[in-house]
């Protein structure tokens, strides 16, 4: 097993491929280092007094986790100051928090979900960071930062990951080159290449989805988790396993290690027609994950990554995992009756 640590990975890969600049590495760098910051309170848990919720909301409205904050103060903290960055956008957050004018101003654009699967910290179930790196527009470098910096399509993301806290801590990474993930040494703090070249099946028999929402579910979605619920009876010809974590960065992490399908579609309650996960913090760095690797991510009808999006929280329809399922269910979006 290779035993190159994470700033090696990233000098070798800047080596190869000139988009990699040393910007982009210090400032993946920076991330990992406050998620190891991040990792060392969710494993404290009740013994630091993080669990539990605040008497506030954030700008969707959600009750806020005590870990929620922290987590989002540790990734404002450290990478204000390096100089990689523009401006940063939380999905704790209002609005965007630009570099303050005392530091160092960079091209890049950081956004964050800073701890996904909030539910279930009180739990102590996995949970964990996502991120997107975005390149200011070349036309908007002159003017004062902007939300219009961010309206970029995913497609256009030079960088995207996730940090899942689990029996171990695991940065997964991609820089646009594949998906390669890194196991956090806790005796030494160093994140250790553990996996390269990760890859999905593209046949699955597993699917991720809430059943409980099942009811309000569009045709197309109900169609397909009714043939997988025939086993091998039905139309499929096989059995199928559901697994539900109800945390995105789990359920994305068990289909990057074995393949799978995870569903959150949006469906026709009014609170859920647009969908329920955030185009920018979670669906777009996930979905650039998922296709570096071979699968595929839809909202339905549309490849997640070429949405323009029209806000900083704007929410999507997601469908990822391997390319076969996916591809029906996508299928099926497309025959069914427009909305």
């Amino acid at each position: 097993m290779s035993l190159l640590t994470l700033p090696q990975y990233l000098v070798e890969q800047g080596r190869r491929h000139a988009d990699i600049t040393p910007d982009l590495r210090l400032l993946i760098e920076t991330v990992a280092s406050a998620c190891t910051s991040i990792s060392h309170k969710v494993s404290k848990g009740a013994l630091a007094d993080v669990l539990g919720s605040l008497e506030t909301e954030n700008v969707q409205g959600e009750v806020q986790k005590k870990l929620d904050v922290m987590a989002n103060d540790i990734l404002l903290a450290a990478n204000e100051w390096g100089g990689a960055l523009r401006a940063m956008a939380s999905e704790e957050m209002d609005t965007f928090h630009a570099i303050p004018a005392a530091y160092p101003q960079g091209d890049y654009l950081l956004l964050f979900d800073p701890l996904d699967g909030s539910s279930n910290i009180d739990v102590n179930v996995s949970i964990g960071t996502i991120f997107s790196v975005l390149k200011t527009p070349e036309s908007h470098r002159n003017n004062p930062v902007s939300e219009a910096d961010f309206m970029q399509p995913g497609a256009l993301q030079v960088a995207a990951g996730y940090v899942i806290y689990g029996p171990q801590t695991t940065l997964v990474l991609t820089l646009g080159q594949g998906v390669v993930a890194f196991t956090l040494d806790k005796d030494t703090g160093a994140w250790v290449l553990t996996r390269e070249g990760i890859t999905i099946p593209e046949d699955t028999a597993e699917f991720s989805i809430n059943m409980s929402n099942m009811r309000h579910w569009e045709a197309p979605v109900r169609r397909y988790i009714d043939e997988c619920l025939a086993g091998t009876t039905g139309s499929l010809g096989k059995n199928y396993n559901m697994r539900w974590i109800a945390s995105m960065v789990a359920d994305v992490h068990r289909i990057l290690t074995r393949g799978g399908i995870f569903m959150y579609p949006r469906d026709q309650r009014e609170s859920s027609r647009q969908g329920k996960l955030r185009l920018m913090y979670e669906a777009n760095p996930m979905s650039f994950l998922i296709e570096q690797a071979g699968g595929m991510a839809v909202d339905g009808e549309r490849r997640i990554l070429d949405i323009e999006p029209t806000g900083l929280h704007q929410r999507v329809g997601v469908i990822l995992g391997s390319k076969n399922e996916v591809q029906r269910v996508h299928g099926y979006h497309l025959d069914s009756p427009k909305r």
